[in-house]
């Protein structure tokens, strides 16, 4: 099987990208190719649809770090996210945020379930024995404590991230089974880096990355 590996950013998976260097395949005949789509929803549609289109993988596996709303899920955690919703596509009105669903507009239905883009292939997140959580996908990463409110009182995500909605939307609406990996670096509003497990989180995230490279598609 043809397997995509994504992330926005190379040094969120380098440790991955080095183990399968000169690897043409990995026992079970599963060949992998890397996708470096760039920070952001737009940078991450353009360039995993303009993969998809030239070849067609079998699944894709998403991986990153992200913060955390949750202290269930402090930094060093690791998810797979199930359920993503869109956390700045809409309007702040009266210190209230509206999204596009909220206001009524046209709507192309698919592939939502309600205001969420929801994994559906719940046996092979399973297999993983990692806690399914919800994440909420922003461009503008969360800082100010009333906008932490919102999102957290709106959609109760666990995780935030600036790509994962655009990667579920183009998976779903293209029918290619996927999962979303992420480790947890820091929480969300959190500004002083210091308390950030920067490092760790990445350790933590291509340490899983490889095992199932290795051992979760034969």
């Amino acid at each position: 099987m043809d397997i995509l590996l994504l992330a926005a950013t190379s040094f969120e998976i380098q440790p991955t990208i080095n183990f399968l260097a000169n690897r043409d395949h990995i026992d079970g005949g599963n060949r992998f190719d890397v996708l470096i789509a760039g920070i952001g929803c737009m940078s991450t549609a353009y360039w995993l649809t303009k993969t998809i289109e030239k070849k067609r993988p079998g699944f894709i596996i998403q991986a990153g770090i992200g913060g955390s709303f949750s202290a269930d899920y402090p930094p060093g955690s690791l998810v797979l996210v199930n359920e993503e919703v869109s956390g700045d596509l809409g309007v702040e009105e009266n210190n209230e945020f509206k999204d596009v669903f909220d206001m009524g507009l046209p709507q192309i239905t698919d592939p939502y379930t309600g205001k969420d883009l929801v994994n559906t292939h719940t046996d092979l997140l399973l297999q993983q024995k990692l806690p399914l959580v919800k994440a909420v996908t922003i461009s503008e990463i969360t800082t100010r404590p009333e906008r932490l409110r919102q999102l957290q009182q709106k959609y109760r995500p666990v995780v935030e991230s600036m790509e994962g909605a655009a990667f579920h939307y183009i998976a779903l609406m293209e029918k290619i089974p996927y999962m979303q990996l992420r480790a947890v670096s820091n929480f969300v509003g959190e500004r002083d880096k210091s308390k950030w497990k920067m490092k760790e989180a990445i350790g933590l995230l291509n340490e899983r990355l490889i095992q199932m490279v290795t051992e979760s598609f034969k």
